[in-house]
């Protein structure tokens, strides 16, 4: 049992990391930039930490800037003004990922700026061979180490860790919770101490702030993915940008 606790734990806080570091934060953000090499290496270790629910850092970076430019509108790919409930809001968003990701989408140039591509892994990684391939290493993972049925039920979390990190924000953080900044949309703070999301939760700040690689604004406001952003940019693995404030006229610094 302790074997299974440990992997799904691992597993979740690997894959959350990839997704704020990489495909939030640099991704569709440019918070930090990084060479063409550290790039490739970030591609390959997203996609070895989020498995069957890889998700095209360039995509992703699509979608979740029209996110911020149409919080709260029919625009949002993923608000949760628009589905019914938790698992229809999942459903939709992977709408329109799928049409992002297959260009069935007409995409504003705006969104398209300085993206991470590498259309080749991207297609590999995407594919149902690797997706099909990676839920059978976890299917086989558990099946050697559980030591009870009800460990089994984690099993559909570990495959689908991705979309289940952006449908707690998504739903949940548009729904629930506190506000630091007072904005024209939804957002809030979900959690006052963010240790589950590594600093995701932070909602309301981040939508005031989108570009700073520190999700927290307040002193009890952990973002613990922040130290890690400072260590790789002291390592000169990234460089931090300057990103300037929102204004008035320009609440937003979307990217």
């Amino acid at each position: 049992m302790l074997i299974i606790l440990l992997f799904f734990v691992v597993h979740w806080y690997l894959s959350l990391f990839s997704q704020t570091f990489f495909q939030h934060r640099y991704a569709a953000h440019g918070a930090f930039t990084m060479s063409k090499t550290w790039e490739r290496i970030f591609f390959i270790f997203v996609y070895i930490t989020q498995g069957s629910s890889y998700l095209s850092p360039r995509a992703y970076a699509i979608m979740h800037r029209m996110h911020h430019a149409y919080t709260d509108t029919d625009k949002d790919p993923h608000s949760p003004n628009f589905s019914t409930n938790l698992f229809s809001m999942m459903w939709r968003t992977r709408r329109f990922y799928l049409d992002i990701s297959y260009d069935k989408m007409n995409v504003e140039p705006r969104f398209t700026k300085n993206l991470p591509e590498w259309p080749a892994f991207d297609r590999f990684a995407c594919s149902i061979f690797s997706r099909l391939m990676w839920v059978g290493i976890y299917t086989a993972f558990y099946i050697y180490f559980a030591t009870t049925p009800w460990l089994f039920l984690l099993l559909p979390i570990t495959i689908t860790t991705g979309p289940v990190h952006g449908a707690v924000i998504n739903w949940f953080a548009h729904k629930y919770g506190y506000i630091n900044f007072k904005l024209k949309n939804t957002s809030k703070n979900l959690l006052p101490v963010d240790v589950l999301m590594l600093g995701e939760s932070y909602h309301n700040n981040h939508h005031k702030y989108p570009s700073s690689v520190n999700f927290g604004t307040k002193g009890h406001e952990i973002d613990p993915v922040y130290p890690v952003i400072r260590l790789l940019h002291g390592m000169k693995v990234i460089k931090i940008k300057q990103v300037p404030a929102p204004s008035p006229l320009n609440e937003e610094v979307l990217f």
